[in-house]
């Protein structure tokens, strides 16, 4: 398996003990034990590392970090929590910086007001002078044209500075977050909070190798629950799954289950059809005929702009497949009763971790979680944890 490989590269490292060594995405299919080793080879090691990764708590044994943007690399001299601290400081300068702009402009723009106002009645007064004293019309209308001239002058003027300002603030307002845009607003799940959902009763499976579980088990999934299933790699977790969902059936005991809609999330976002374009795709998701314009509105919310509606979803990165899941979603008129996540993490990087969490801990109604991330299953919630062994 993927965490039986990197187990192996592991062992490798430290039998040739390299100067440098270099991890992509080391914790992607890593169990805990995996996981630990890892940590305990970085801890360890007097070789120089540098590792590519999302997984927060391998970045807070790093004590340096880049971020890399359009902008460029950004270094940051110390561990991922003290990264999120001067990124949460950074963000704090952004809106200031924000806010003072969006100052400046309504004073530019008041400016602008007081002064083609203050022009004009003082042109007007002169215009009036000009009739009283008997001025000659060609006089007259050279002055007038030069009024104008000077009107327009004094517009362009002002123009070129409000526009100046909002080029700024636009530059600025491109650099926010757009996790709150992309939040999933889920209603709450018309079950009662403790109903029983899923009834295991001494159930085990057999893959024709044997009992994939030494003892057989019991379960119980209500209403409302927030659990995570925890084992090493083949113990079972996502057949676990399949036996609760009734895409399989047990080998021995039995499963009843109650009437409930879920939606099933696995790492690589399978429930997505790759041939659909992105604009088909989301509106599976349509079932109380929203408008055309506001469903492409709800893409483009998603980062998802006009160029991209007819792309094939089977172009879509980890990150995008999430976010375009995370639409369909938003269009649904029904929030499901149960949502079942598998290693949603594995392939995101921190910004699409943000967003998921951000879906995800408002989420009143059931969740199901696989995930060797502690740090979400914290920020999500979890209060429960099924060990399989």
């Amino acid at each position: 398996s993927g965490g039986q490989k990197t187990k192996v590269f592991l062992a490798g490292i430290q039998i040739n003990d390299p100067d440098i060594i270099v991890l992509d995405e080391p914790t992607n299919h890593l169990d805990l034990g995996g996981r630990k080793l890892l940590y305990d080879l970085i801890e360890k090691t007097d070789s120089t590392v540098i590792v590519v990764s999302h997984d927060r708590a391998l970045l807070n044994l790093m004590d340096t970090l880049f971020e890399l943007s359009n902008q460029g690399i950004a270094s940051y001299g110390g561990n991922y929590d003290f990264y999120a601290e001067q990124k949460e400081i950074e963000d704090e300068a952004l809106q200031n910086d924000i806010h003072s702009k969006e100052r400046a402009l309504k004073k530019a723009k008041e400016k602008e007001r007081e002064t083609l106002e203050r022009k004009q009645k003082l042109d007007a007064r002169g215009k009036g002078k000009q009739e009283k004293s008997g001025v000659a019309r060609i006089m007259m209308n050279t002055l007038r044209n030069n009024a104008e001239k000077n009107s327009s002058k004094l517009k362009s003027v002002h123009a070129e500075k409000i526009s100046g300002i909002s080029g700024d603030l636009r530059d600025l307002r491109s650099s926010l977050k757009n996790f709150d845009q992309m939040k999933v607003n889920f209603n709450d799940s018309n079950l009662h909070s403790g109903k029983i959902l899923v009834a295991a009763e001494d159930i085990n499976f057999d893959y024709g190798k044997g009992k994939l579980w030494k003892e057989n088990s019991n379960l119980e999934l209500r209403s409302g629950d927030r659990i995570c299933i925890k084992g090493s790699n083949g113990s079972g977790k996502t057949t676990l799954i399949r036996l609760l969902l009734g895409k399989i059936e047990p080998s021995e005991g039995k499963i009843s289950r109650a009437e409930f809609n879920s939606i099933y999330i696995d790492q690589e976002y399978s429930l997505i059809d790759n041939n659909a374009t992105l604009y088909d795709f989301v509106q599976t998701f349509n079932d109380h005929a929203m408008q055309e314009s506001d469903v492409k509105t709800l893409l483009s919310r998603f980062l998802f702009g006009k160029e991209t509606w007819d792309k094939k979803c089977g172009m879509l990165s980890g990150g995008e497949r999430l976010r375009l899941l995370l639409c369909g979603l938003s269009i649904s008129n029904q929030a499901p009763d149960l949502i079942i996540l598998d290693e949603p993490t594995n392939n995101l990087d921190l910004q699409n971790v943000e967003i998921l969490t951000n879906s995800i801990k408002d989420y009143q109604g059931t969740l199901l979680v696989i995930s060797h991330d502690e740090v979400f299953l914290e920020e999500i919630g979890i209060d429960q944890e099924l060990i399989l062994n």
